[in-house]
């Protein structure tokens, strides 16, 4: 599968990219700023400029977008909720929290996080301005600054989920009702409406000569509401899998092979002939680790006879369990956070079998055939 984004680094444990969305907005408000802003704003000043200035500005808007989704992420983690990524692309950017927050009040806070920085970057840039009123490229470019990070906290403060906003409202719900599902439920309902709103705005100012604004509004308002309407069908997916444990279409364990074999011979005698692609691996009496496909073909093939599958293999201390008695959802969850396509199922020490993502998703399909 090609890469969805180009990979900027790390800041705090945390992987940055851009989508390549990014550049297409980038390029649009740049365009837009040394067009329309500057020139309007410094009419005195070469074209040259105007274009200096419009990119170093979107330069700086996304930094802000960044800073305001590191908000978020550092709250999360500070209340050791897992970020997988702050991705930035063509609606400015999204931190990717694995992790549902253990109580209102912590989903509360990390919610508010982010709008909070957009505000003190305004304000920051908003004294720069002040200072820094003898220099008029400096200060045209604070000046916008100011206004598009406070639109930027105002906006994501709009109560429809999943917006900042929504998240804020849904926090409340939750803290009202003791809810979580139904929270997120009625939040994202919400969402969807302020989605539609946004929509006719957007058709009422491209009808009334704004076209470009006005379709840009509309779009929005359309991604706003496929956000939304995701977080609902998510929300059906999580009650209807809640209600089956993992025991009810676990498979069993199939071989156990042993840490001694090498991977051609595992390959030969196990994969071949059985047609599975993941197995535990026993050194003497004890399981010792995971081995499959993808950290096999990890090795040239070219190799595999002089690899053993001790080399190959995930040690079992790393590998992610569940317990017979957890629900489907949680398996499915577990799998999506920590990257597995199935799951040993472990009680007391003894393992019971297996659970795939294909189960899972295939019971999924069952069940919703049945509602």
């Amino acid at each position: 599968m090609a890469r969805q984004h180009i990979p900027l680094g790390k800041i705090w444990g945390i992987p940055v990219g851009l989508d390549y969305s990014w550049f297409l907005i980038f390029t649009l408000l740049t365009w837009m700023l040394a067009d329309s802003y500057y020139p309007a704003e410094f009419p005195d000043w070469p074209s040259s400029l105007d274009w200096g200035m419009g990119a170093l500005t979107a330069m700086l808007f996304f930094a802000s977008v960044l800073l305001h989704e590191l908000g978020h992420s550092i709250m999360a983690l500070h209340y050791r909720i897992r970020v997988r990524r702050i991705t930035l692309h063509i609606f400015g950017g999204v931190a990717e929290i694995a992790d549902e927050s253990p109580t209102p009040r912590v989903e509360f806070l990390v919610a508010l996080a982010g709008p909070l920085v957009s505000f003190v970057l305004a304000f920051v840039f908003h004294t720069a301005q002040t200072v820094l009123f003898h220099s008029s490229a400096l200060a045209g470019l604070c000046k916008y600054m100011t206004y598009i990070n406070l639109s930027l906290g105002l906006f994501n403060l709009i109560p429809g989920y999943p917006l900042d906003g929504g998240r804020l409202f849904r926090a409340l719900l939750w803290a009202i009702t003791g809810n979580l599902a139904r929270a997120t439920r009625i939040a994202a309902k919400v969402g969807r409406g302020f989605a539609f709103l946004l929509i006719l705005t957007g058709i009422w100012q491209a009808l009334s000569g704004n076209l470009g604004g006005g379709l840009w509004v509309a779009f929005i308002g359309w991604f706003l509401d496929n956000a939304a309407k995701a977080q609902l069908q998510q929300g059906g997916l999580s009650t209807l899998l809640s209600r089956h444990p993992v025991a009810q279409i676990m498979t069993p364990a199939g071989p156990v092979v042993s840490a001694e074999l090498t991977l051609q011979q595992l390959v030969d005698e196990y994969i071949l002939p059985h047609h599975a692609r993941c197995f535990l691996v026993q050194s003497g009496q004890r399981l010792s680790g995971l081995v499959t496909m993808s950290r096999i073909t990890s090795f040239p093939r070219s190799e595999w006879p002089q690899h053993t599958v001790r080399e190959a293999m995930l040690p079992f201390d790393q590998v992610v369990t569940i317990d017979p008695g957890a629900s489907l959802w949680d398996a499915l969850q577990r799998m999506d956070r920590d990257g597995f396509n199935q799951l040993p199922v472990i009680h007391n020490g003894a393992l019971l079998g297996m659970i795939k993502r294909e189960d899972v998703m295939t019971s999924l399909r069952t069940l919703g055939g049945m509602g």
